[in-house]
């Protein structure tokens, strides 16, 4: 948002570590153990490759090595704040774990044990934890606030920088062009042979026909293996039977209430009204269901819902913050069926179910493809890790030729010798994904080993699944056009240089003029022209106007204009952004508060010290199985 916060990329990377922080112990603690095969230790505590796809997984991210880094880096600041605070004794007490609930989770403290125990449990399952790991999620985010939150809230940018950073962005310019077009200069340009020829021997490089090659190549893919591999019925069944779960469409219901809000803090005798008021709503309501609608838009004191007759929309799986009260009332509920009153931090609720879903799996029919597919790409993905190493090793030991590889697979995979024309760089008209324009193969084409000796490139991944090996068959070196060949490109190019520096001069005198004898006569209308908003100018013009010194006005400035020639641009008047807005303030302090957090977590894993096992597994996730 602000120049700022985008040359401070810390920043935002030590917000993105506060945010997970929290999820990710939870994974750490509860989910997994280090049988899984260590890849790092921070204060003497590991990290596994399988806790790191997880958390790569819980950030619904593809798997990256981007992704995949910042997901390790966040495992490792988090097992330091953990190093710290088993060092400090600093683990919240079940006390203060439950303090942390009930604050979250208002509605419980007026629960009895029995009641809250089973609210819990249904919290949890909603996020597919226990109980014991719904609590050690609060305990993190305990832990989290004692140790970065003091250190970010107690970060400040001074209220001179958020002025400046005001004035920086919101200052805006009355400007008025008077353009000299480039085009308005081309019959007045008179060019001579001499002019043509000098133009040509300047610029050899820009008429040259480009060095090219014709190529053979041979692409080794997951793709193409999905499409030779056949699955039968039978194992798509038992995929089918083995893992229900994930055929399984999870119960939904589709609910509208009426609300009589009342807070959390407000007097007894508020809160019994408010629920006096709420059970005998339920009664009308249930007198007649089809009138819901009526009574919420008449009594409901949910704004954001009252005029659509209360309709909260469709729920299903994890709960909505605020609203697992309302989840836990509904779970038994058919069709058509009204809730007593229910009590969440906003007040209470009527709650009708306009539908309910129950869970139901899918069947084998409606799925049958989809599973076929997944499995043949399964089979496909370890076929190509257990053919990859000959296909690489064939294409090097036998480079004379890519035959030998496709005769080696033969029994195991069909691959085709394609050919094609390339040049050392990407062909904007060839397919951009296809793996014989994909700058690691044509540097591998064009390589002295592939050019000068005739020999296989090696196996080169162009993408994710994706082994490409090629060679020259033709060879064709770049070499100069002829004069007479591009004469007439040339002289167009010259025309145009030359109008341009004509338009350039024009601009030049009148700008001396006016210097002399200010006029405004023959500029275009007013525009006002911001760091926010060009005014419909061209960046670079943009960006001239609001750089100049205005200090004196009319401030008089030449810029070329890209594509069109020259302008003479005027600045009438500088007009002064509005007071500091507040906002901008707090999110100076924000930025200030993440760097602080970044520097302080840098400091927890220095202290704790972290060794990397293996370097490999942080880029690259554990290999694929497939089903039994």
């Amino acid at each position: 948002m602000f120049e700022y916060i985008r040359t401070h990329q810390r920043l935002m990377q030590a917000l993105l570590v506060v945010i997970t922080l929290p999820f990710l112990l939870t994974f750490r603690n509860f989910s997994l153990n280090d049988n899984d095969g260590t890849i790092a230790k921070v204060g003497g505590k590991s990290i596994s490759q399988a806790e790191l796809d997880q958390a790569v997984r819980s950030m619904g991210q593809s798997a990256s090595p981007e992704v995949r880094k910042a997901a390790f880096d966040t495992l490792v600041s988090q097992a330091a704040i953990d190093a710290e605070a088993r060092r400090d004794h600093a683990f919240p007490s079940q006390a203060e774990v439950g303090a942390a609930i009930i604050e979250e989770l208002p509605s419980l403290a007026k629960m009895n044990k029995e009641e809250r125990d089973k609210q819990l449990a249904y919290i949890a399952q909603s996020q597919n934890l226990t109980i014991a790991g719904f609590e050690a999620q609060q305990r993190t985010r305990l832990i989290a606030k004692n140790f970065l939150g003091s250190v970010g809230a107690s970060a400040s940018m001074p209220a001179s920088v958020a002025a400046r950073l005001t004035d920086y962005l919101g200052q805006q310019r009355e400007v008025q062009q008077l353009l000299f077009k480039s085009s308005d200069y081309t019959s007045q340009v008179k060019v001579t042979d001499e002019m043509i020829k000098a133009s040509y021997d300047k610029n050899l490089a820009q008429y040259q026909n480009a060095e090219q090659a014709k190529v053979e190549y041979v692409v080794f893919s997951e793709d193409a293996l999905a499409q030779q591999v056949s699955v039968s019925d039978e194992d798509a069944q038992k995929y089918y039977k083995d893992n229900p779960k994930q055929f399984t469409s999870e119960a939904s219901w589709h609910l509208s209430h009426i609300l009589i809000a009342v807070k959390p803090d407000a007097s007894a005798a508020d809160k019994a009204a408010a629920k006096d008021k709420a059970e005998k709503i339920a009664v009308e309501a249930r007198k007649d269901p089809s009138g819901f609608a009526k009574l919420a838009k008449e009594n409901s004191q949910d704004p954001g819902s009252a005029e659509t007759g209360g309709d909260l929309g469709e729920f299903s799986g994890k709960a909505r913050e605020g609203f697992e009260p309302i989840m836990a009332a509904v779970q038994k509920l058919k069709s058509g069926d009204i809730t007593d009153p229910v009590l969440t931090s906003f007040g209470y609720h009527v709650i009708k179910v306009d539908e309910a879903k129950p869970a139901a799996i899918k069947s084998f029919d409606a799925v049958k493809q989809d599973v076929l597919a997944q499995l043949k790409k399964q089979q496909a993905h370890k076929l190509f890790a257990d053919l990859r190493d000959t296909f690489d090793h064939t294409v090097y030991e036998q480079s004379d030729s890519l035959k030998p590889v496709v005769d080696k697979l033969a029994d195991k995979v069909k691959l085709n010798i394609e050919t094609a024309t390339v040049t050392r760089k990407p062909n904007p008209d060839m397919a951009q994904n296809a793996p014989a324009n994909n700058t690691k193969f044509l540097n591998a084409i064009f390589s002295d080993d592939v050019l000068k000796n005739k020999h296989n490139s090696d196996a080169i991944e162009v993408r994710d699944g994706v082994l490409v090996s090629g060679r020259i068959v033709q060879y064709q070196p770049a070499s100069q056009k002829p004069l007479d060949e591009v004469k007439a490109q040339v002289t167009a190019a010259l025309v145009q240089s030359e109008a341009k520096a004509l338009a350039e001069k024009a601009a030049a005198a009148k700008l001396t003029a006016l210097k002399t004898t200010d006029d405004s006569a023959g500029f275009e209308a007013p525009k006002i022209v911001s760091r926010r908003d060009m005014g419909g100018f061209d960046a670079s013009v943009a960006k001239a106007l609001v750089k100049a010194d205005a200090t004196k006005l009319p401030a008089l400035m030449q810029i070329e204009v890209p594509g069109q020639g020259y302008g003479v641009f005027r600045i009438n008047k500088v007009i002064a952004p509005p007071s500091v807005d507040p906002s901008m303030k707090e999110q100076l302090d924000q930025a200030a508060g993440n760097q602080e957090v970044g520097i302080y977590l840098e400091a927890l894993k220095d202290k704790a010290g972290v060794k990397i096992v293996r370097e490999s597994a942080i880029s690259a996730p554990a290999p694929a199985t497939g089903p039994n």
